[in-house]
């Protein structure tokens, strides 16, 4: 559950924003004291308060299927994505917009011309019956009134903030609909070998399904469960590995939407290891039980032997950092303790920056998740900074480490720069089979 802090930060950071928004999309498209000024403050007002209140309330509602939490997580999550990308937009657009609006002030100046000097008629020598009498005065506008100039240049003003309200509205809402179907669509099915130095040729070809960060909750429910275990089982995968980040609830609430990975199929087994959003609710031992009733087995800082074609492999997995805060966490010395080591071992391990400690182990895999891949460009170079591997097949020392982007999403229901899916390694050895 989030802190009263961090609430007070997420409600003072959307104002900001929101400030922001209104400046660009209120005040510089509609006239003062109007109609339409009044009603888009009001919106705005209301978007100020949904986009924190989504993340602070959803929690305190029941995120299964049938209760009460989508009815706030479906608007308020997908006005979170429509807002990134408004500001992203807006971002974009405001040099063209002070470069335009820099122009048409230095045009406006050069067609009014330097203002008239008046010179007061004086008397001639010949007495006041000779003087030039004084033309008339033009008449001059009140102070207060704009010129014609400047009408033209408030005019453009509004032209112009309506033309970029229009474009960063329109590119967001273009943005978050493309989004949203890649993220409620299929996961993408990706097929990537990995060669291992210890894996001789009769261990060659051994197959796992590597799935993470499902998050079921208010969004996504008991079908999205079913659609990933029969994709999952159109692999004929050797091995089933979920890393983390089941369910964001109590398995009492989300239990029932997990049950469908009872169907999974697999040669040697499917296995388990706890995601950082397993120790956000409280009972993760109960997600553990959960696991062990739909034939998952968890991997709590234990390791197992896989033989395939008369050869072996160690498959271990470690509980993820986040229970390090309620007295758990990994332990890779138990996990790994006592193994044989001219045997490869693959290592299920949430968090990809798990993998420094997996190098010094002696790790030949690490198998992740956790990032998303950034989910929503531009967060996807923000967790790239962040993470030793952000997204698919890279290396930490001598450690080989995949990363998912994983099968469903947090947060807004959208993906863009990094589609949701399902992989299939293909263990190779580096000698002819």
């Amino acid at each position: 559950m989030l802190g009263i802090g961090l609430w007070a930060l997420m409600l003072a950071g959307s104002g900001v924003v929101h400030r922001y928004l209104w400046i660009r999309l209120v005040r510089d498209t509609t006239g003062p004291r109007t109609t339409a000024r009044r009603l888009a403050t009001s919106g705005v007002v209301l978007s100020a308060l949904l986009a924190p209140a989504t993340r602070m309330l959803t929690p305190l509602f029941d995120p299964s299927d049938g209760g009460g939490g989508r009815f706030l997580a479906w608007p308020g999550y997908t006005l979170i994505g429509v807002l990134l990308y408004l500001l992203l937009a807006l971002a974009v657009l405001e040099l063209p917009r002070a470069l335009l609006l820099r122009r048409w002030r230095r045009s406006a100046g050069q067609q009014a011309g330097p203002a008239p000097v008046r010179v007061p008629a004086t008397a001639s020598a010949a007495g006041p019956e000779a003087a030039t009498p004084p033309a008339p005065a033009a008449a001059e506008p009140a102070p207060d009134a704009p010129g014609e100039e400047d009408q033209r240049l408030l005019g453009r003003r509004l032209f112009l903030g309506r033309a970029v309200g229009t474009v960063a509205g329109v590119t967001a809402l273009g943005t978050v609909g493309y989004g949203m179907s890649s993220a409620l669509g299929d996961p993408l099915v990706r097929r990537v070998p990995v060669t291992l130095s210890k894996v001789n040729p009769r261990l060659s070809g051994l197959r796992i399904a590597v799935v993470s960060d499902i998050h079921l909750g208010p969004l996504l429910g008991r079908a999205h469960t079913e659609r990933i275990v029969r994709m999952v089982n159109g692999l004929q995968a050797d091995l089933v590995t979920i890393v983390g980040d089941l369910a964001d609830g109590t398995a009492s609430q989300l239990g029932p939407a997990a049950r469908p990975l009872k169907a999974l199929e697999s040669r040697y087994g499917n296995f388990f290891v706890t995601g950082n959003h397993e120790y956000l609710y409280d009972g993760v031992e109960d997600w553990l039980d959960e696991m062990r009733n739909v034939g998952v087995r968890p991997l709590v800082n234990e390791r197992v032997e896989i033989r395939h074609n008369g050869a072996h492999l160690d498959l271990a997995g470690v509980e993820d950092l986040a229970g390090e805060e309620f007295g758990r966490g990994p332990d890779l010395g138990r996990a790994l303790g006592g193994r044989d080591l001219s045997r490869p071992v693959v290592l299920l391990a949430h968090q990809p920056v798990f993998a420094d400690e997996a190098a010094r182990h002696g790790v030949d895999l690490q198998l992740s998740g956790h990032t998303h891949g950034g989910q929503m460009f531009p967060l996807t170079a923000v967790t790239s900074l962040v993470n030793p591997v952000n997204s698919g097949l890279g290396r930490v020392e001598d450690t080989q480490v995949y990363v998912t982007n994983g099968a469903g999403f947090f947060g807004p229901p959208v993906r863009v720069g990094a589609p949701a899916e399902i992989t299939l390694l293909e263990l190779r050895s580096p000698l002819p089979v």
